[in-house]
């Protein structure tokens, strides 16, 4: 659930006004709830399922607009640049969104599972082990969770990012490369992991056991956080959202039911995902913003950051006791 094709940030902008009407203006504290308007961002699968699936949508106290992206990284650009108000990525898209100076922040965050985050391969690949990478090409979304993988199970085993060639590809294009034989690896997450492990036969070279914190994070703008109006909204949202997790955690064969509904994957594939993944809610805490900055330090040692990067700046923690 961690969950796009390359455009210009103009043109998404763009697209996600034109679809979703969304409003420039402010909102006070004391704006009626039927006035404020959350714009959320979400991958499909992805949050609108699971409160639906939840039943944590029907009484919903404020207008949601939702806009649909790929992966993290042109969500945070849409988040950054207020076009819409908050959004649920992985480990890695806040510290890209970081390094460009976005006016983002993490405001709520969970943890799952690491065995989804996978290198895969070919099932005929003469590939075995991670060295074996050496010279080859990886496909993967850029700055996405599966990025950062790469990059820590490269540098656990003697290599980096210069050691390979990266296919920078969305997950639609990466599972036609790979299917076709046009790259070697491809670094992903659930539900691809499965369905590529179930309808292409890929072999898992490797997961990110050992290696990937498996922190997802829910994002806002700047611009939504300093709408008073809509703080209350924000808040509400994160609170059905990780109980919405918790059920799924417990209804996994409903909730795989729900999911392969939504996005048409094969019921197999979806309960596979579901029950390899199972992300909860976490505090975000000294040990979470560590894990954080460790990541953003190897990526910054890699030139693949232009310079330091301090994760701390770029997390607020207001809403943090309404979670508890």
């Amino acid at each position: 659930m961690k969950k796009l094709r390359d455009r210009s940030l103009f043109g998404l902008l763009a697209a996600i006004l034109l679809t979703t009407g969304c409003s420039t203006g402010m909102q006070s504290a004391d704006t009626p709830a039927a006035d404020v308007v959350l714009k959320v961002g979400d991958q499909k699968g992805g949050a609108k399922a699971l409160l639906t699936a939840a039943g944590l949508l029907d009484d919903f106290p404020y207008k949601l607009e939702w806009s649909t992206f790929t992966s993290g990284p042109p969500l945070l650009e849409a988040a950054s640049a207020g076009a819409i108000d908050i959004g649920g990525v992985g480990n890695t898209p806040p510290i890209f969104a970081a390094a460009a100076n976005a006016r983002i922040a993490a405001i709520g965050a969970s943890k799952g599972q690491v065995e989804a985050d996978a290198i895969l391969v070919p099932e005929n690949s003469p590939l075995r082990k991670v060295t074996d990478l050496k010279g080859r090409n990886i496909a993967v979304a850029k700055g996405s969770s599966a990025h950062g993988q790469v990059l820590l199970t490269l540098r656990a085993n003697g290599l980096t990012t210069k050691d390979v060639t990266l296919n920078f590809l969305q997950p639609s294009d990466a599972y036609g490369a790979f299917a076709q034989g046009k790259v070697d690896a491809w670094a992903v997450w659930d539900p691809y992991t499965a369905q590529a492990q179930q309808e292409a036969k890929a072999r898992v070279l490797t997961t990110g056991e050992g290696r990937s914190n498996g922190y997802g994070f829910q994002v806002a703008g700047k611009k939504a956080l300093d709408d008073k109006g809509k703080n209350p909204a924000l808040k509400e949202y994160l609170i059905r959202y990780y109980k919405a997790q918790k059920w799924a955690d417990t209804h996994r064969e409903e909730w795989a039911k729900a999911w392969s509904a939504e996005t048409g994957l094969k019921y197999e594939v979806a309960l596979a995902a579901v029950n390899r993944n199972g992300d909860l809610p976490v505090k975000i805490d000294d040990t979470l913003i560590k894990s954080q900055q460790e990541l953003t330090d190897a990526f910054t040692d890699e030139k693949t950051l232009p310079g330091k990067v301090d994760f701390a700046k770029f997390v607020d923690t207001r809403f943090q006791g309404d979670l508890a």
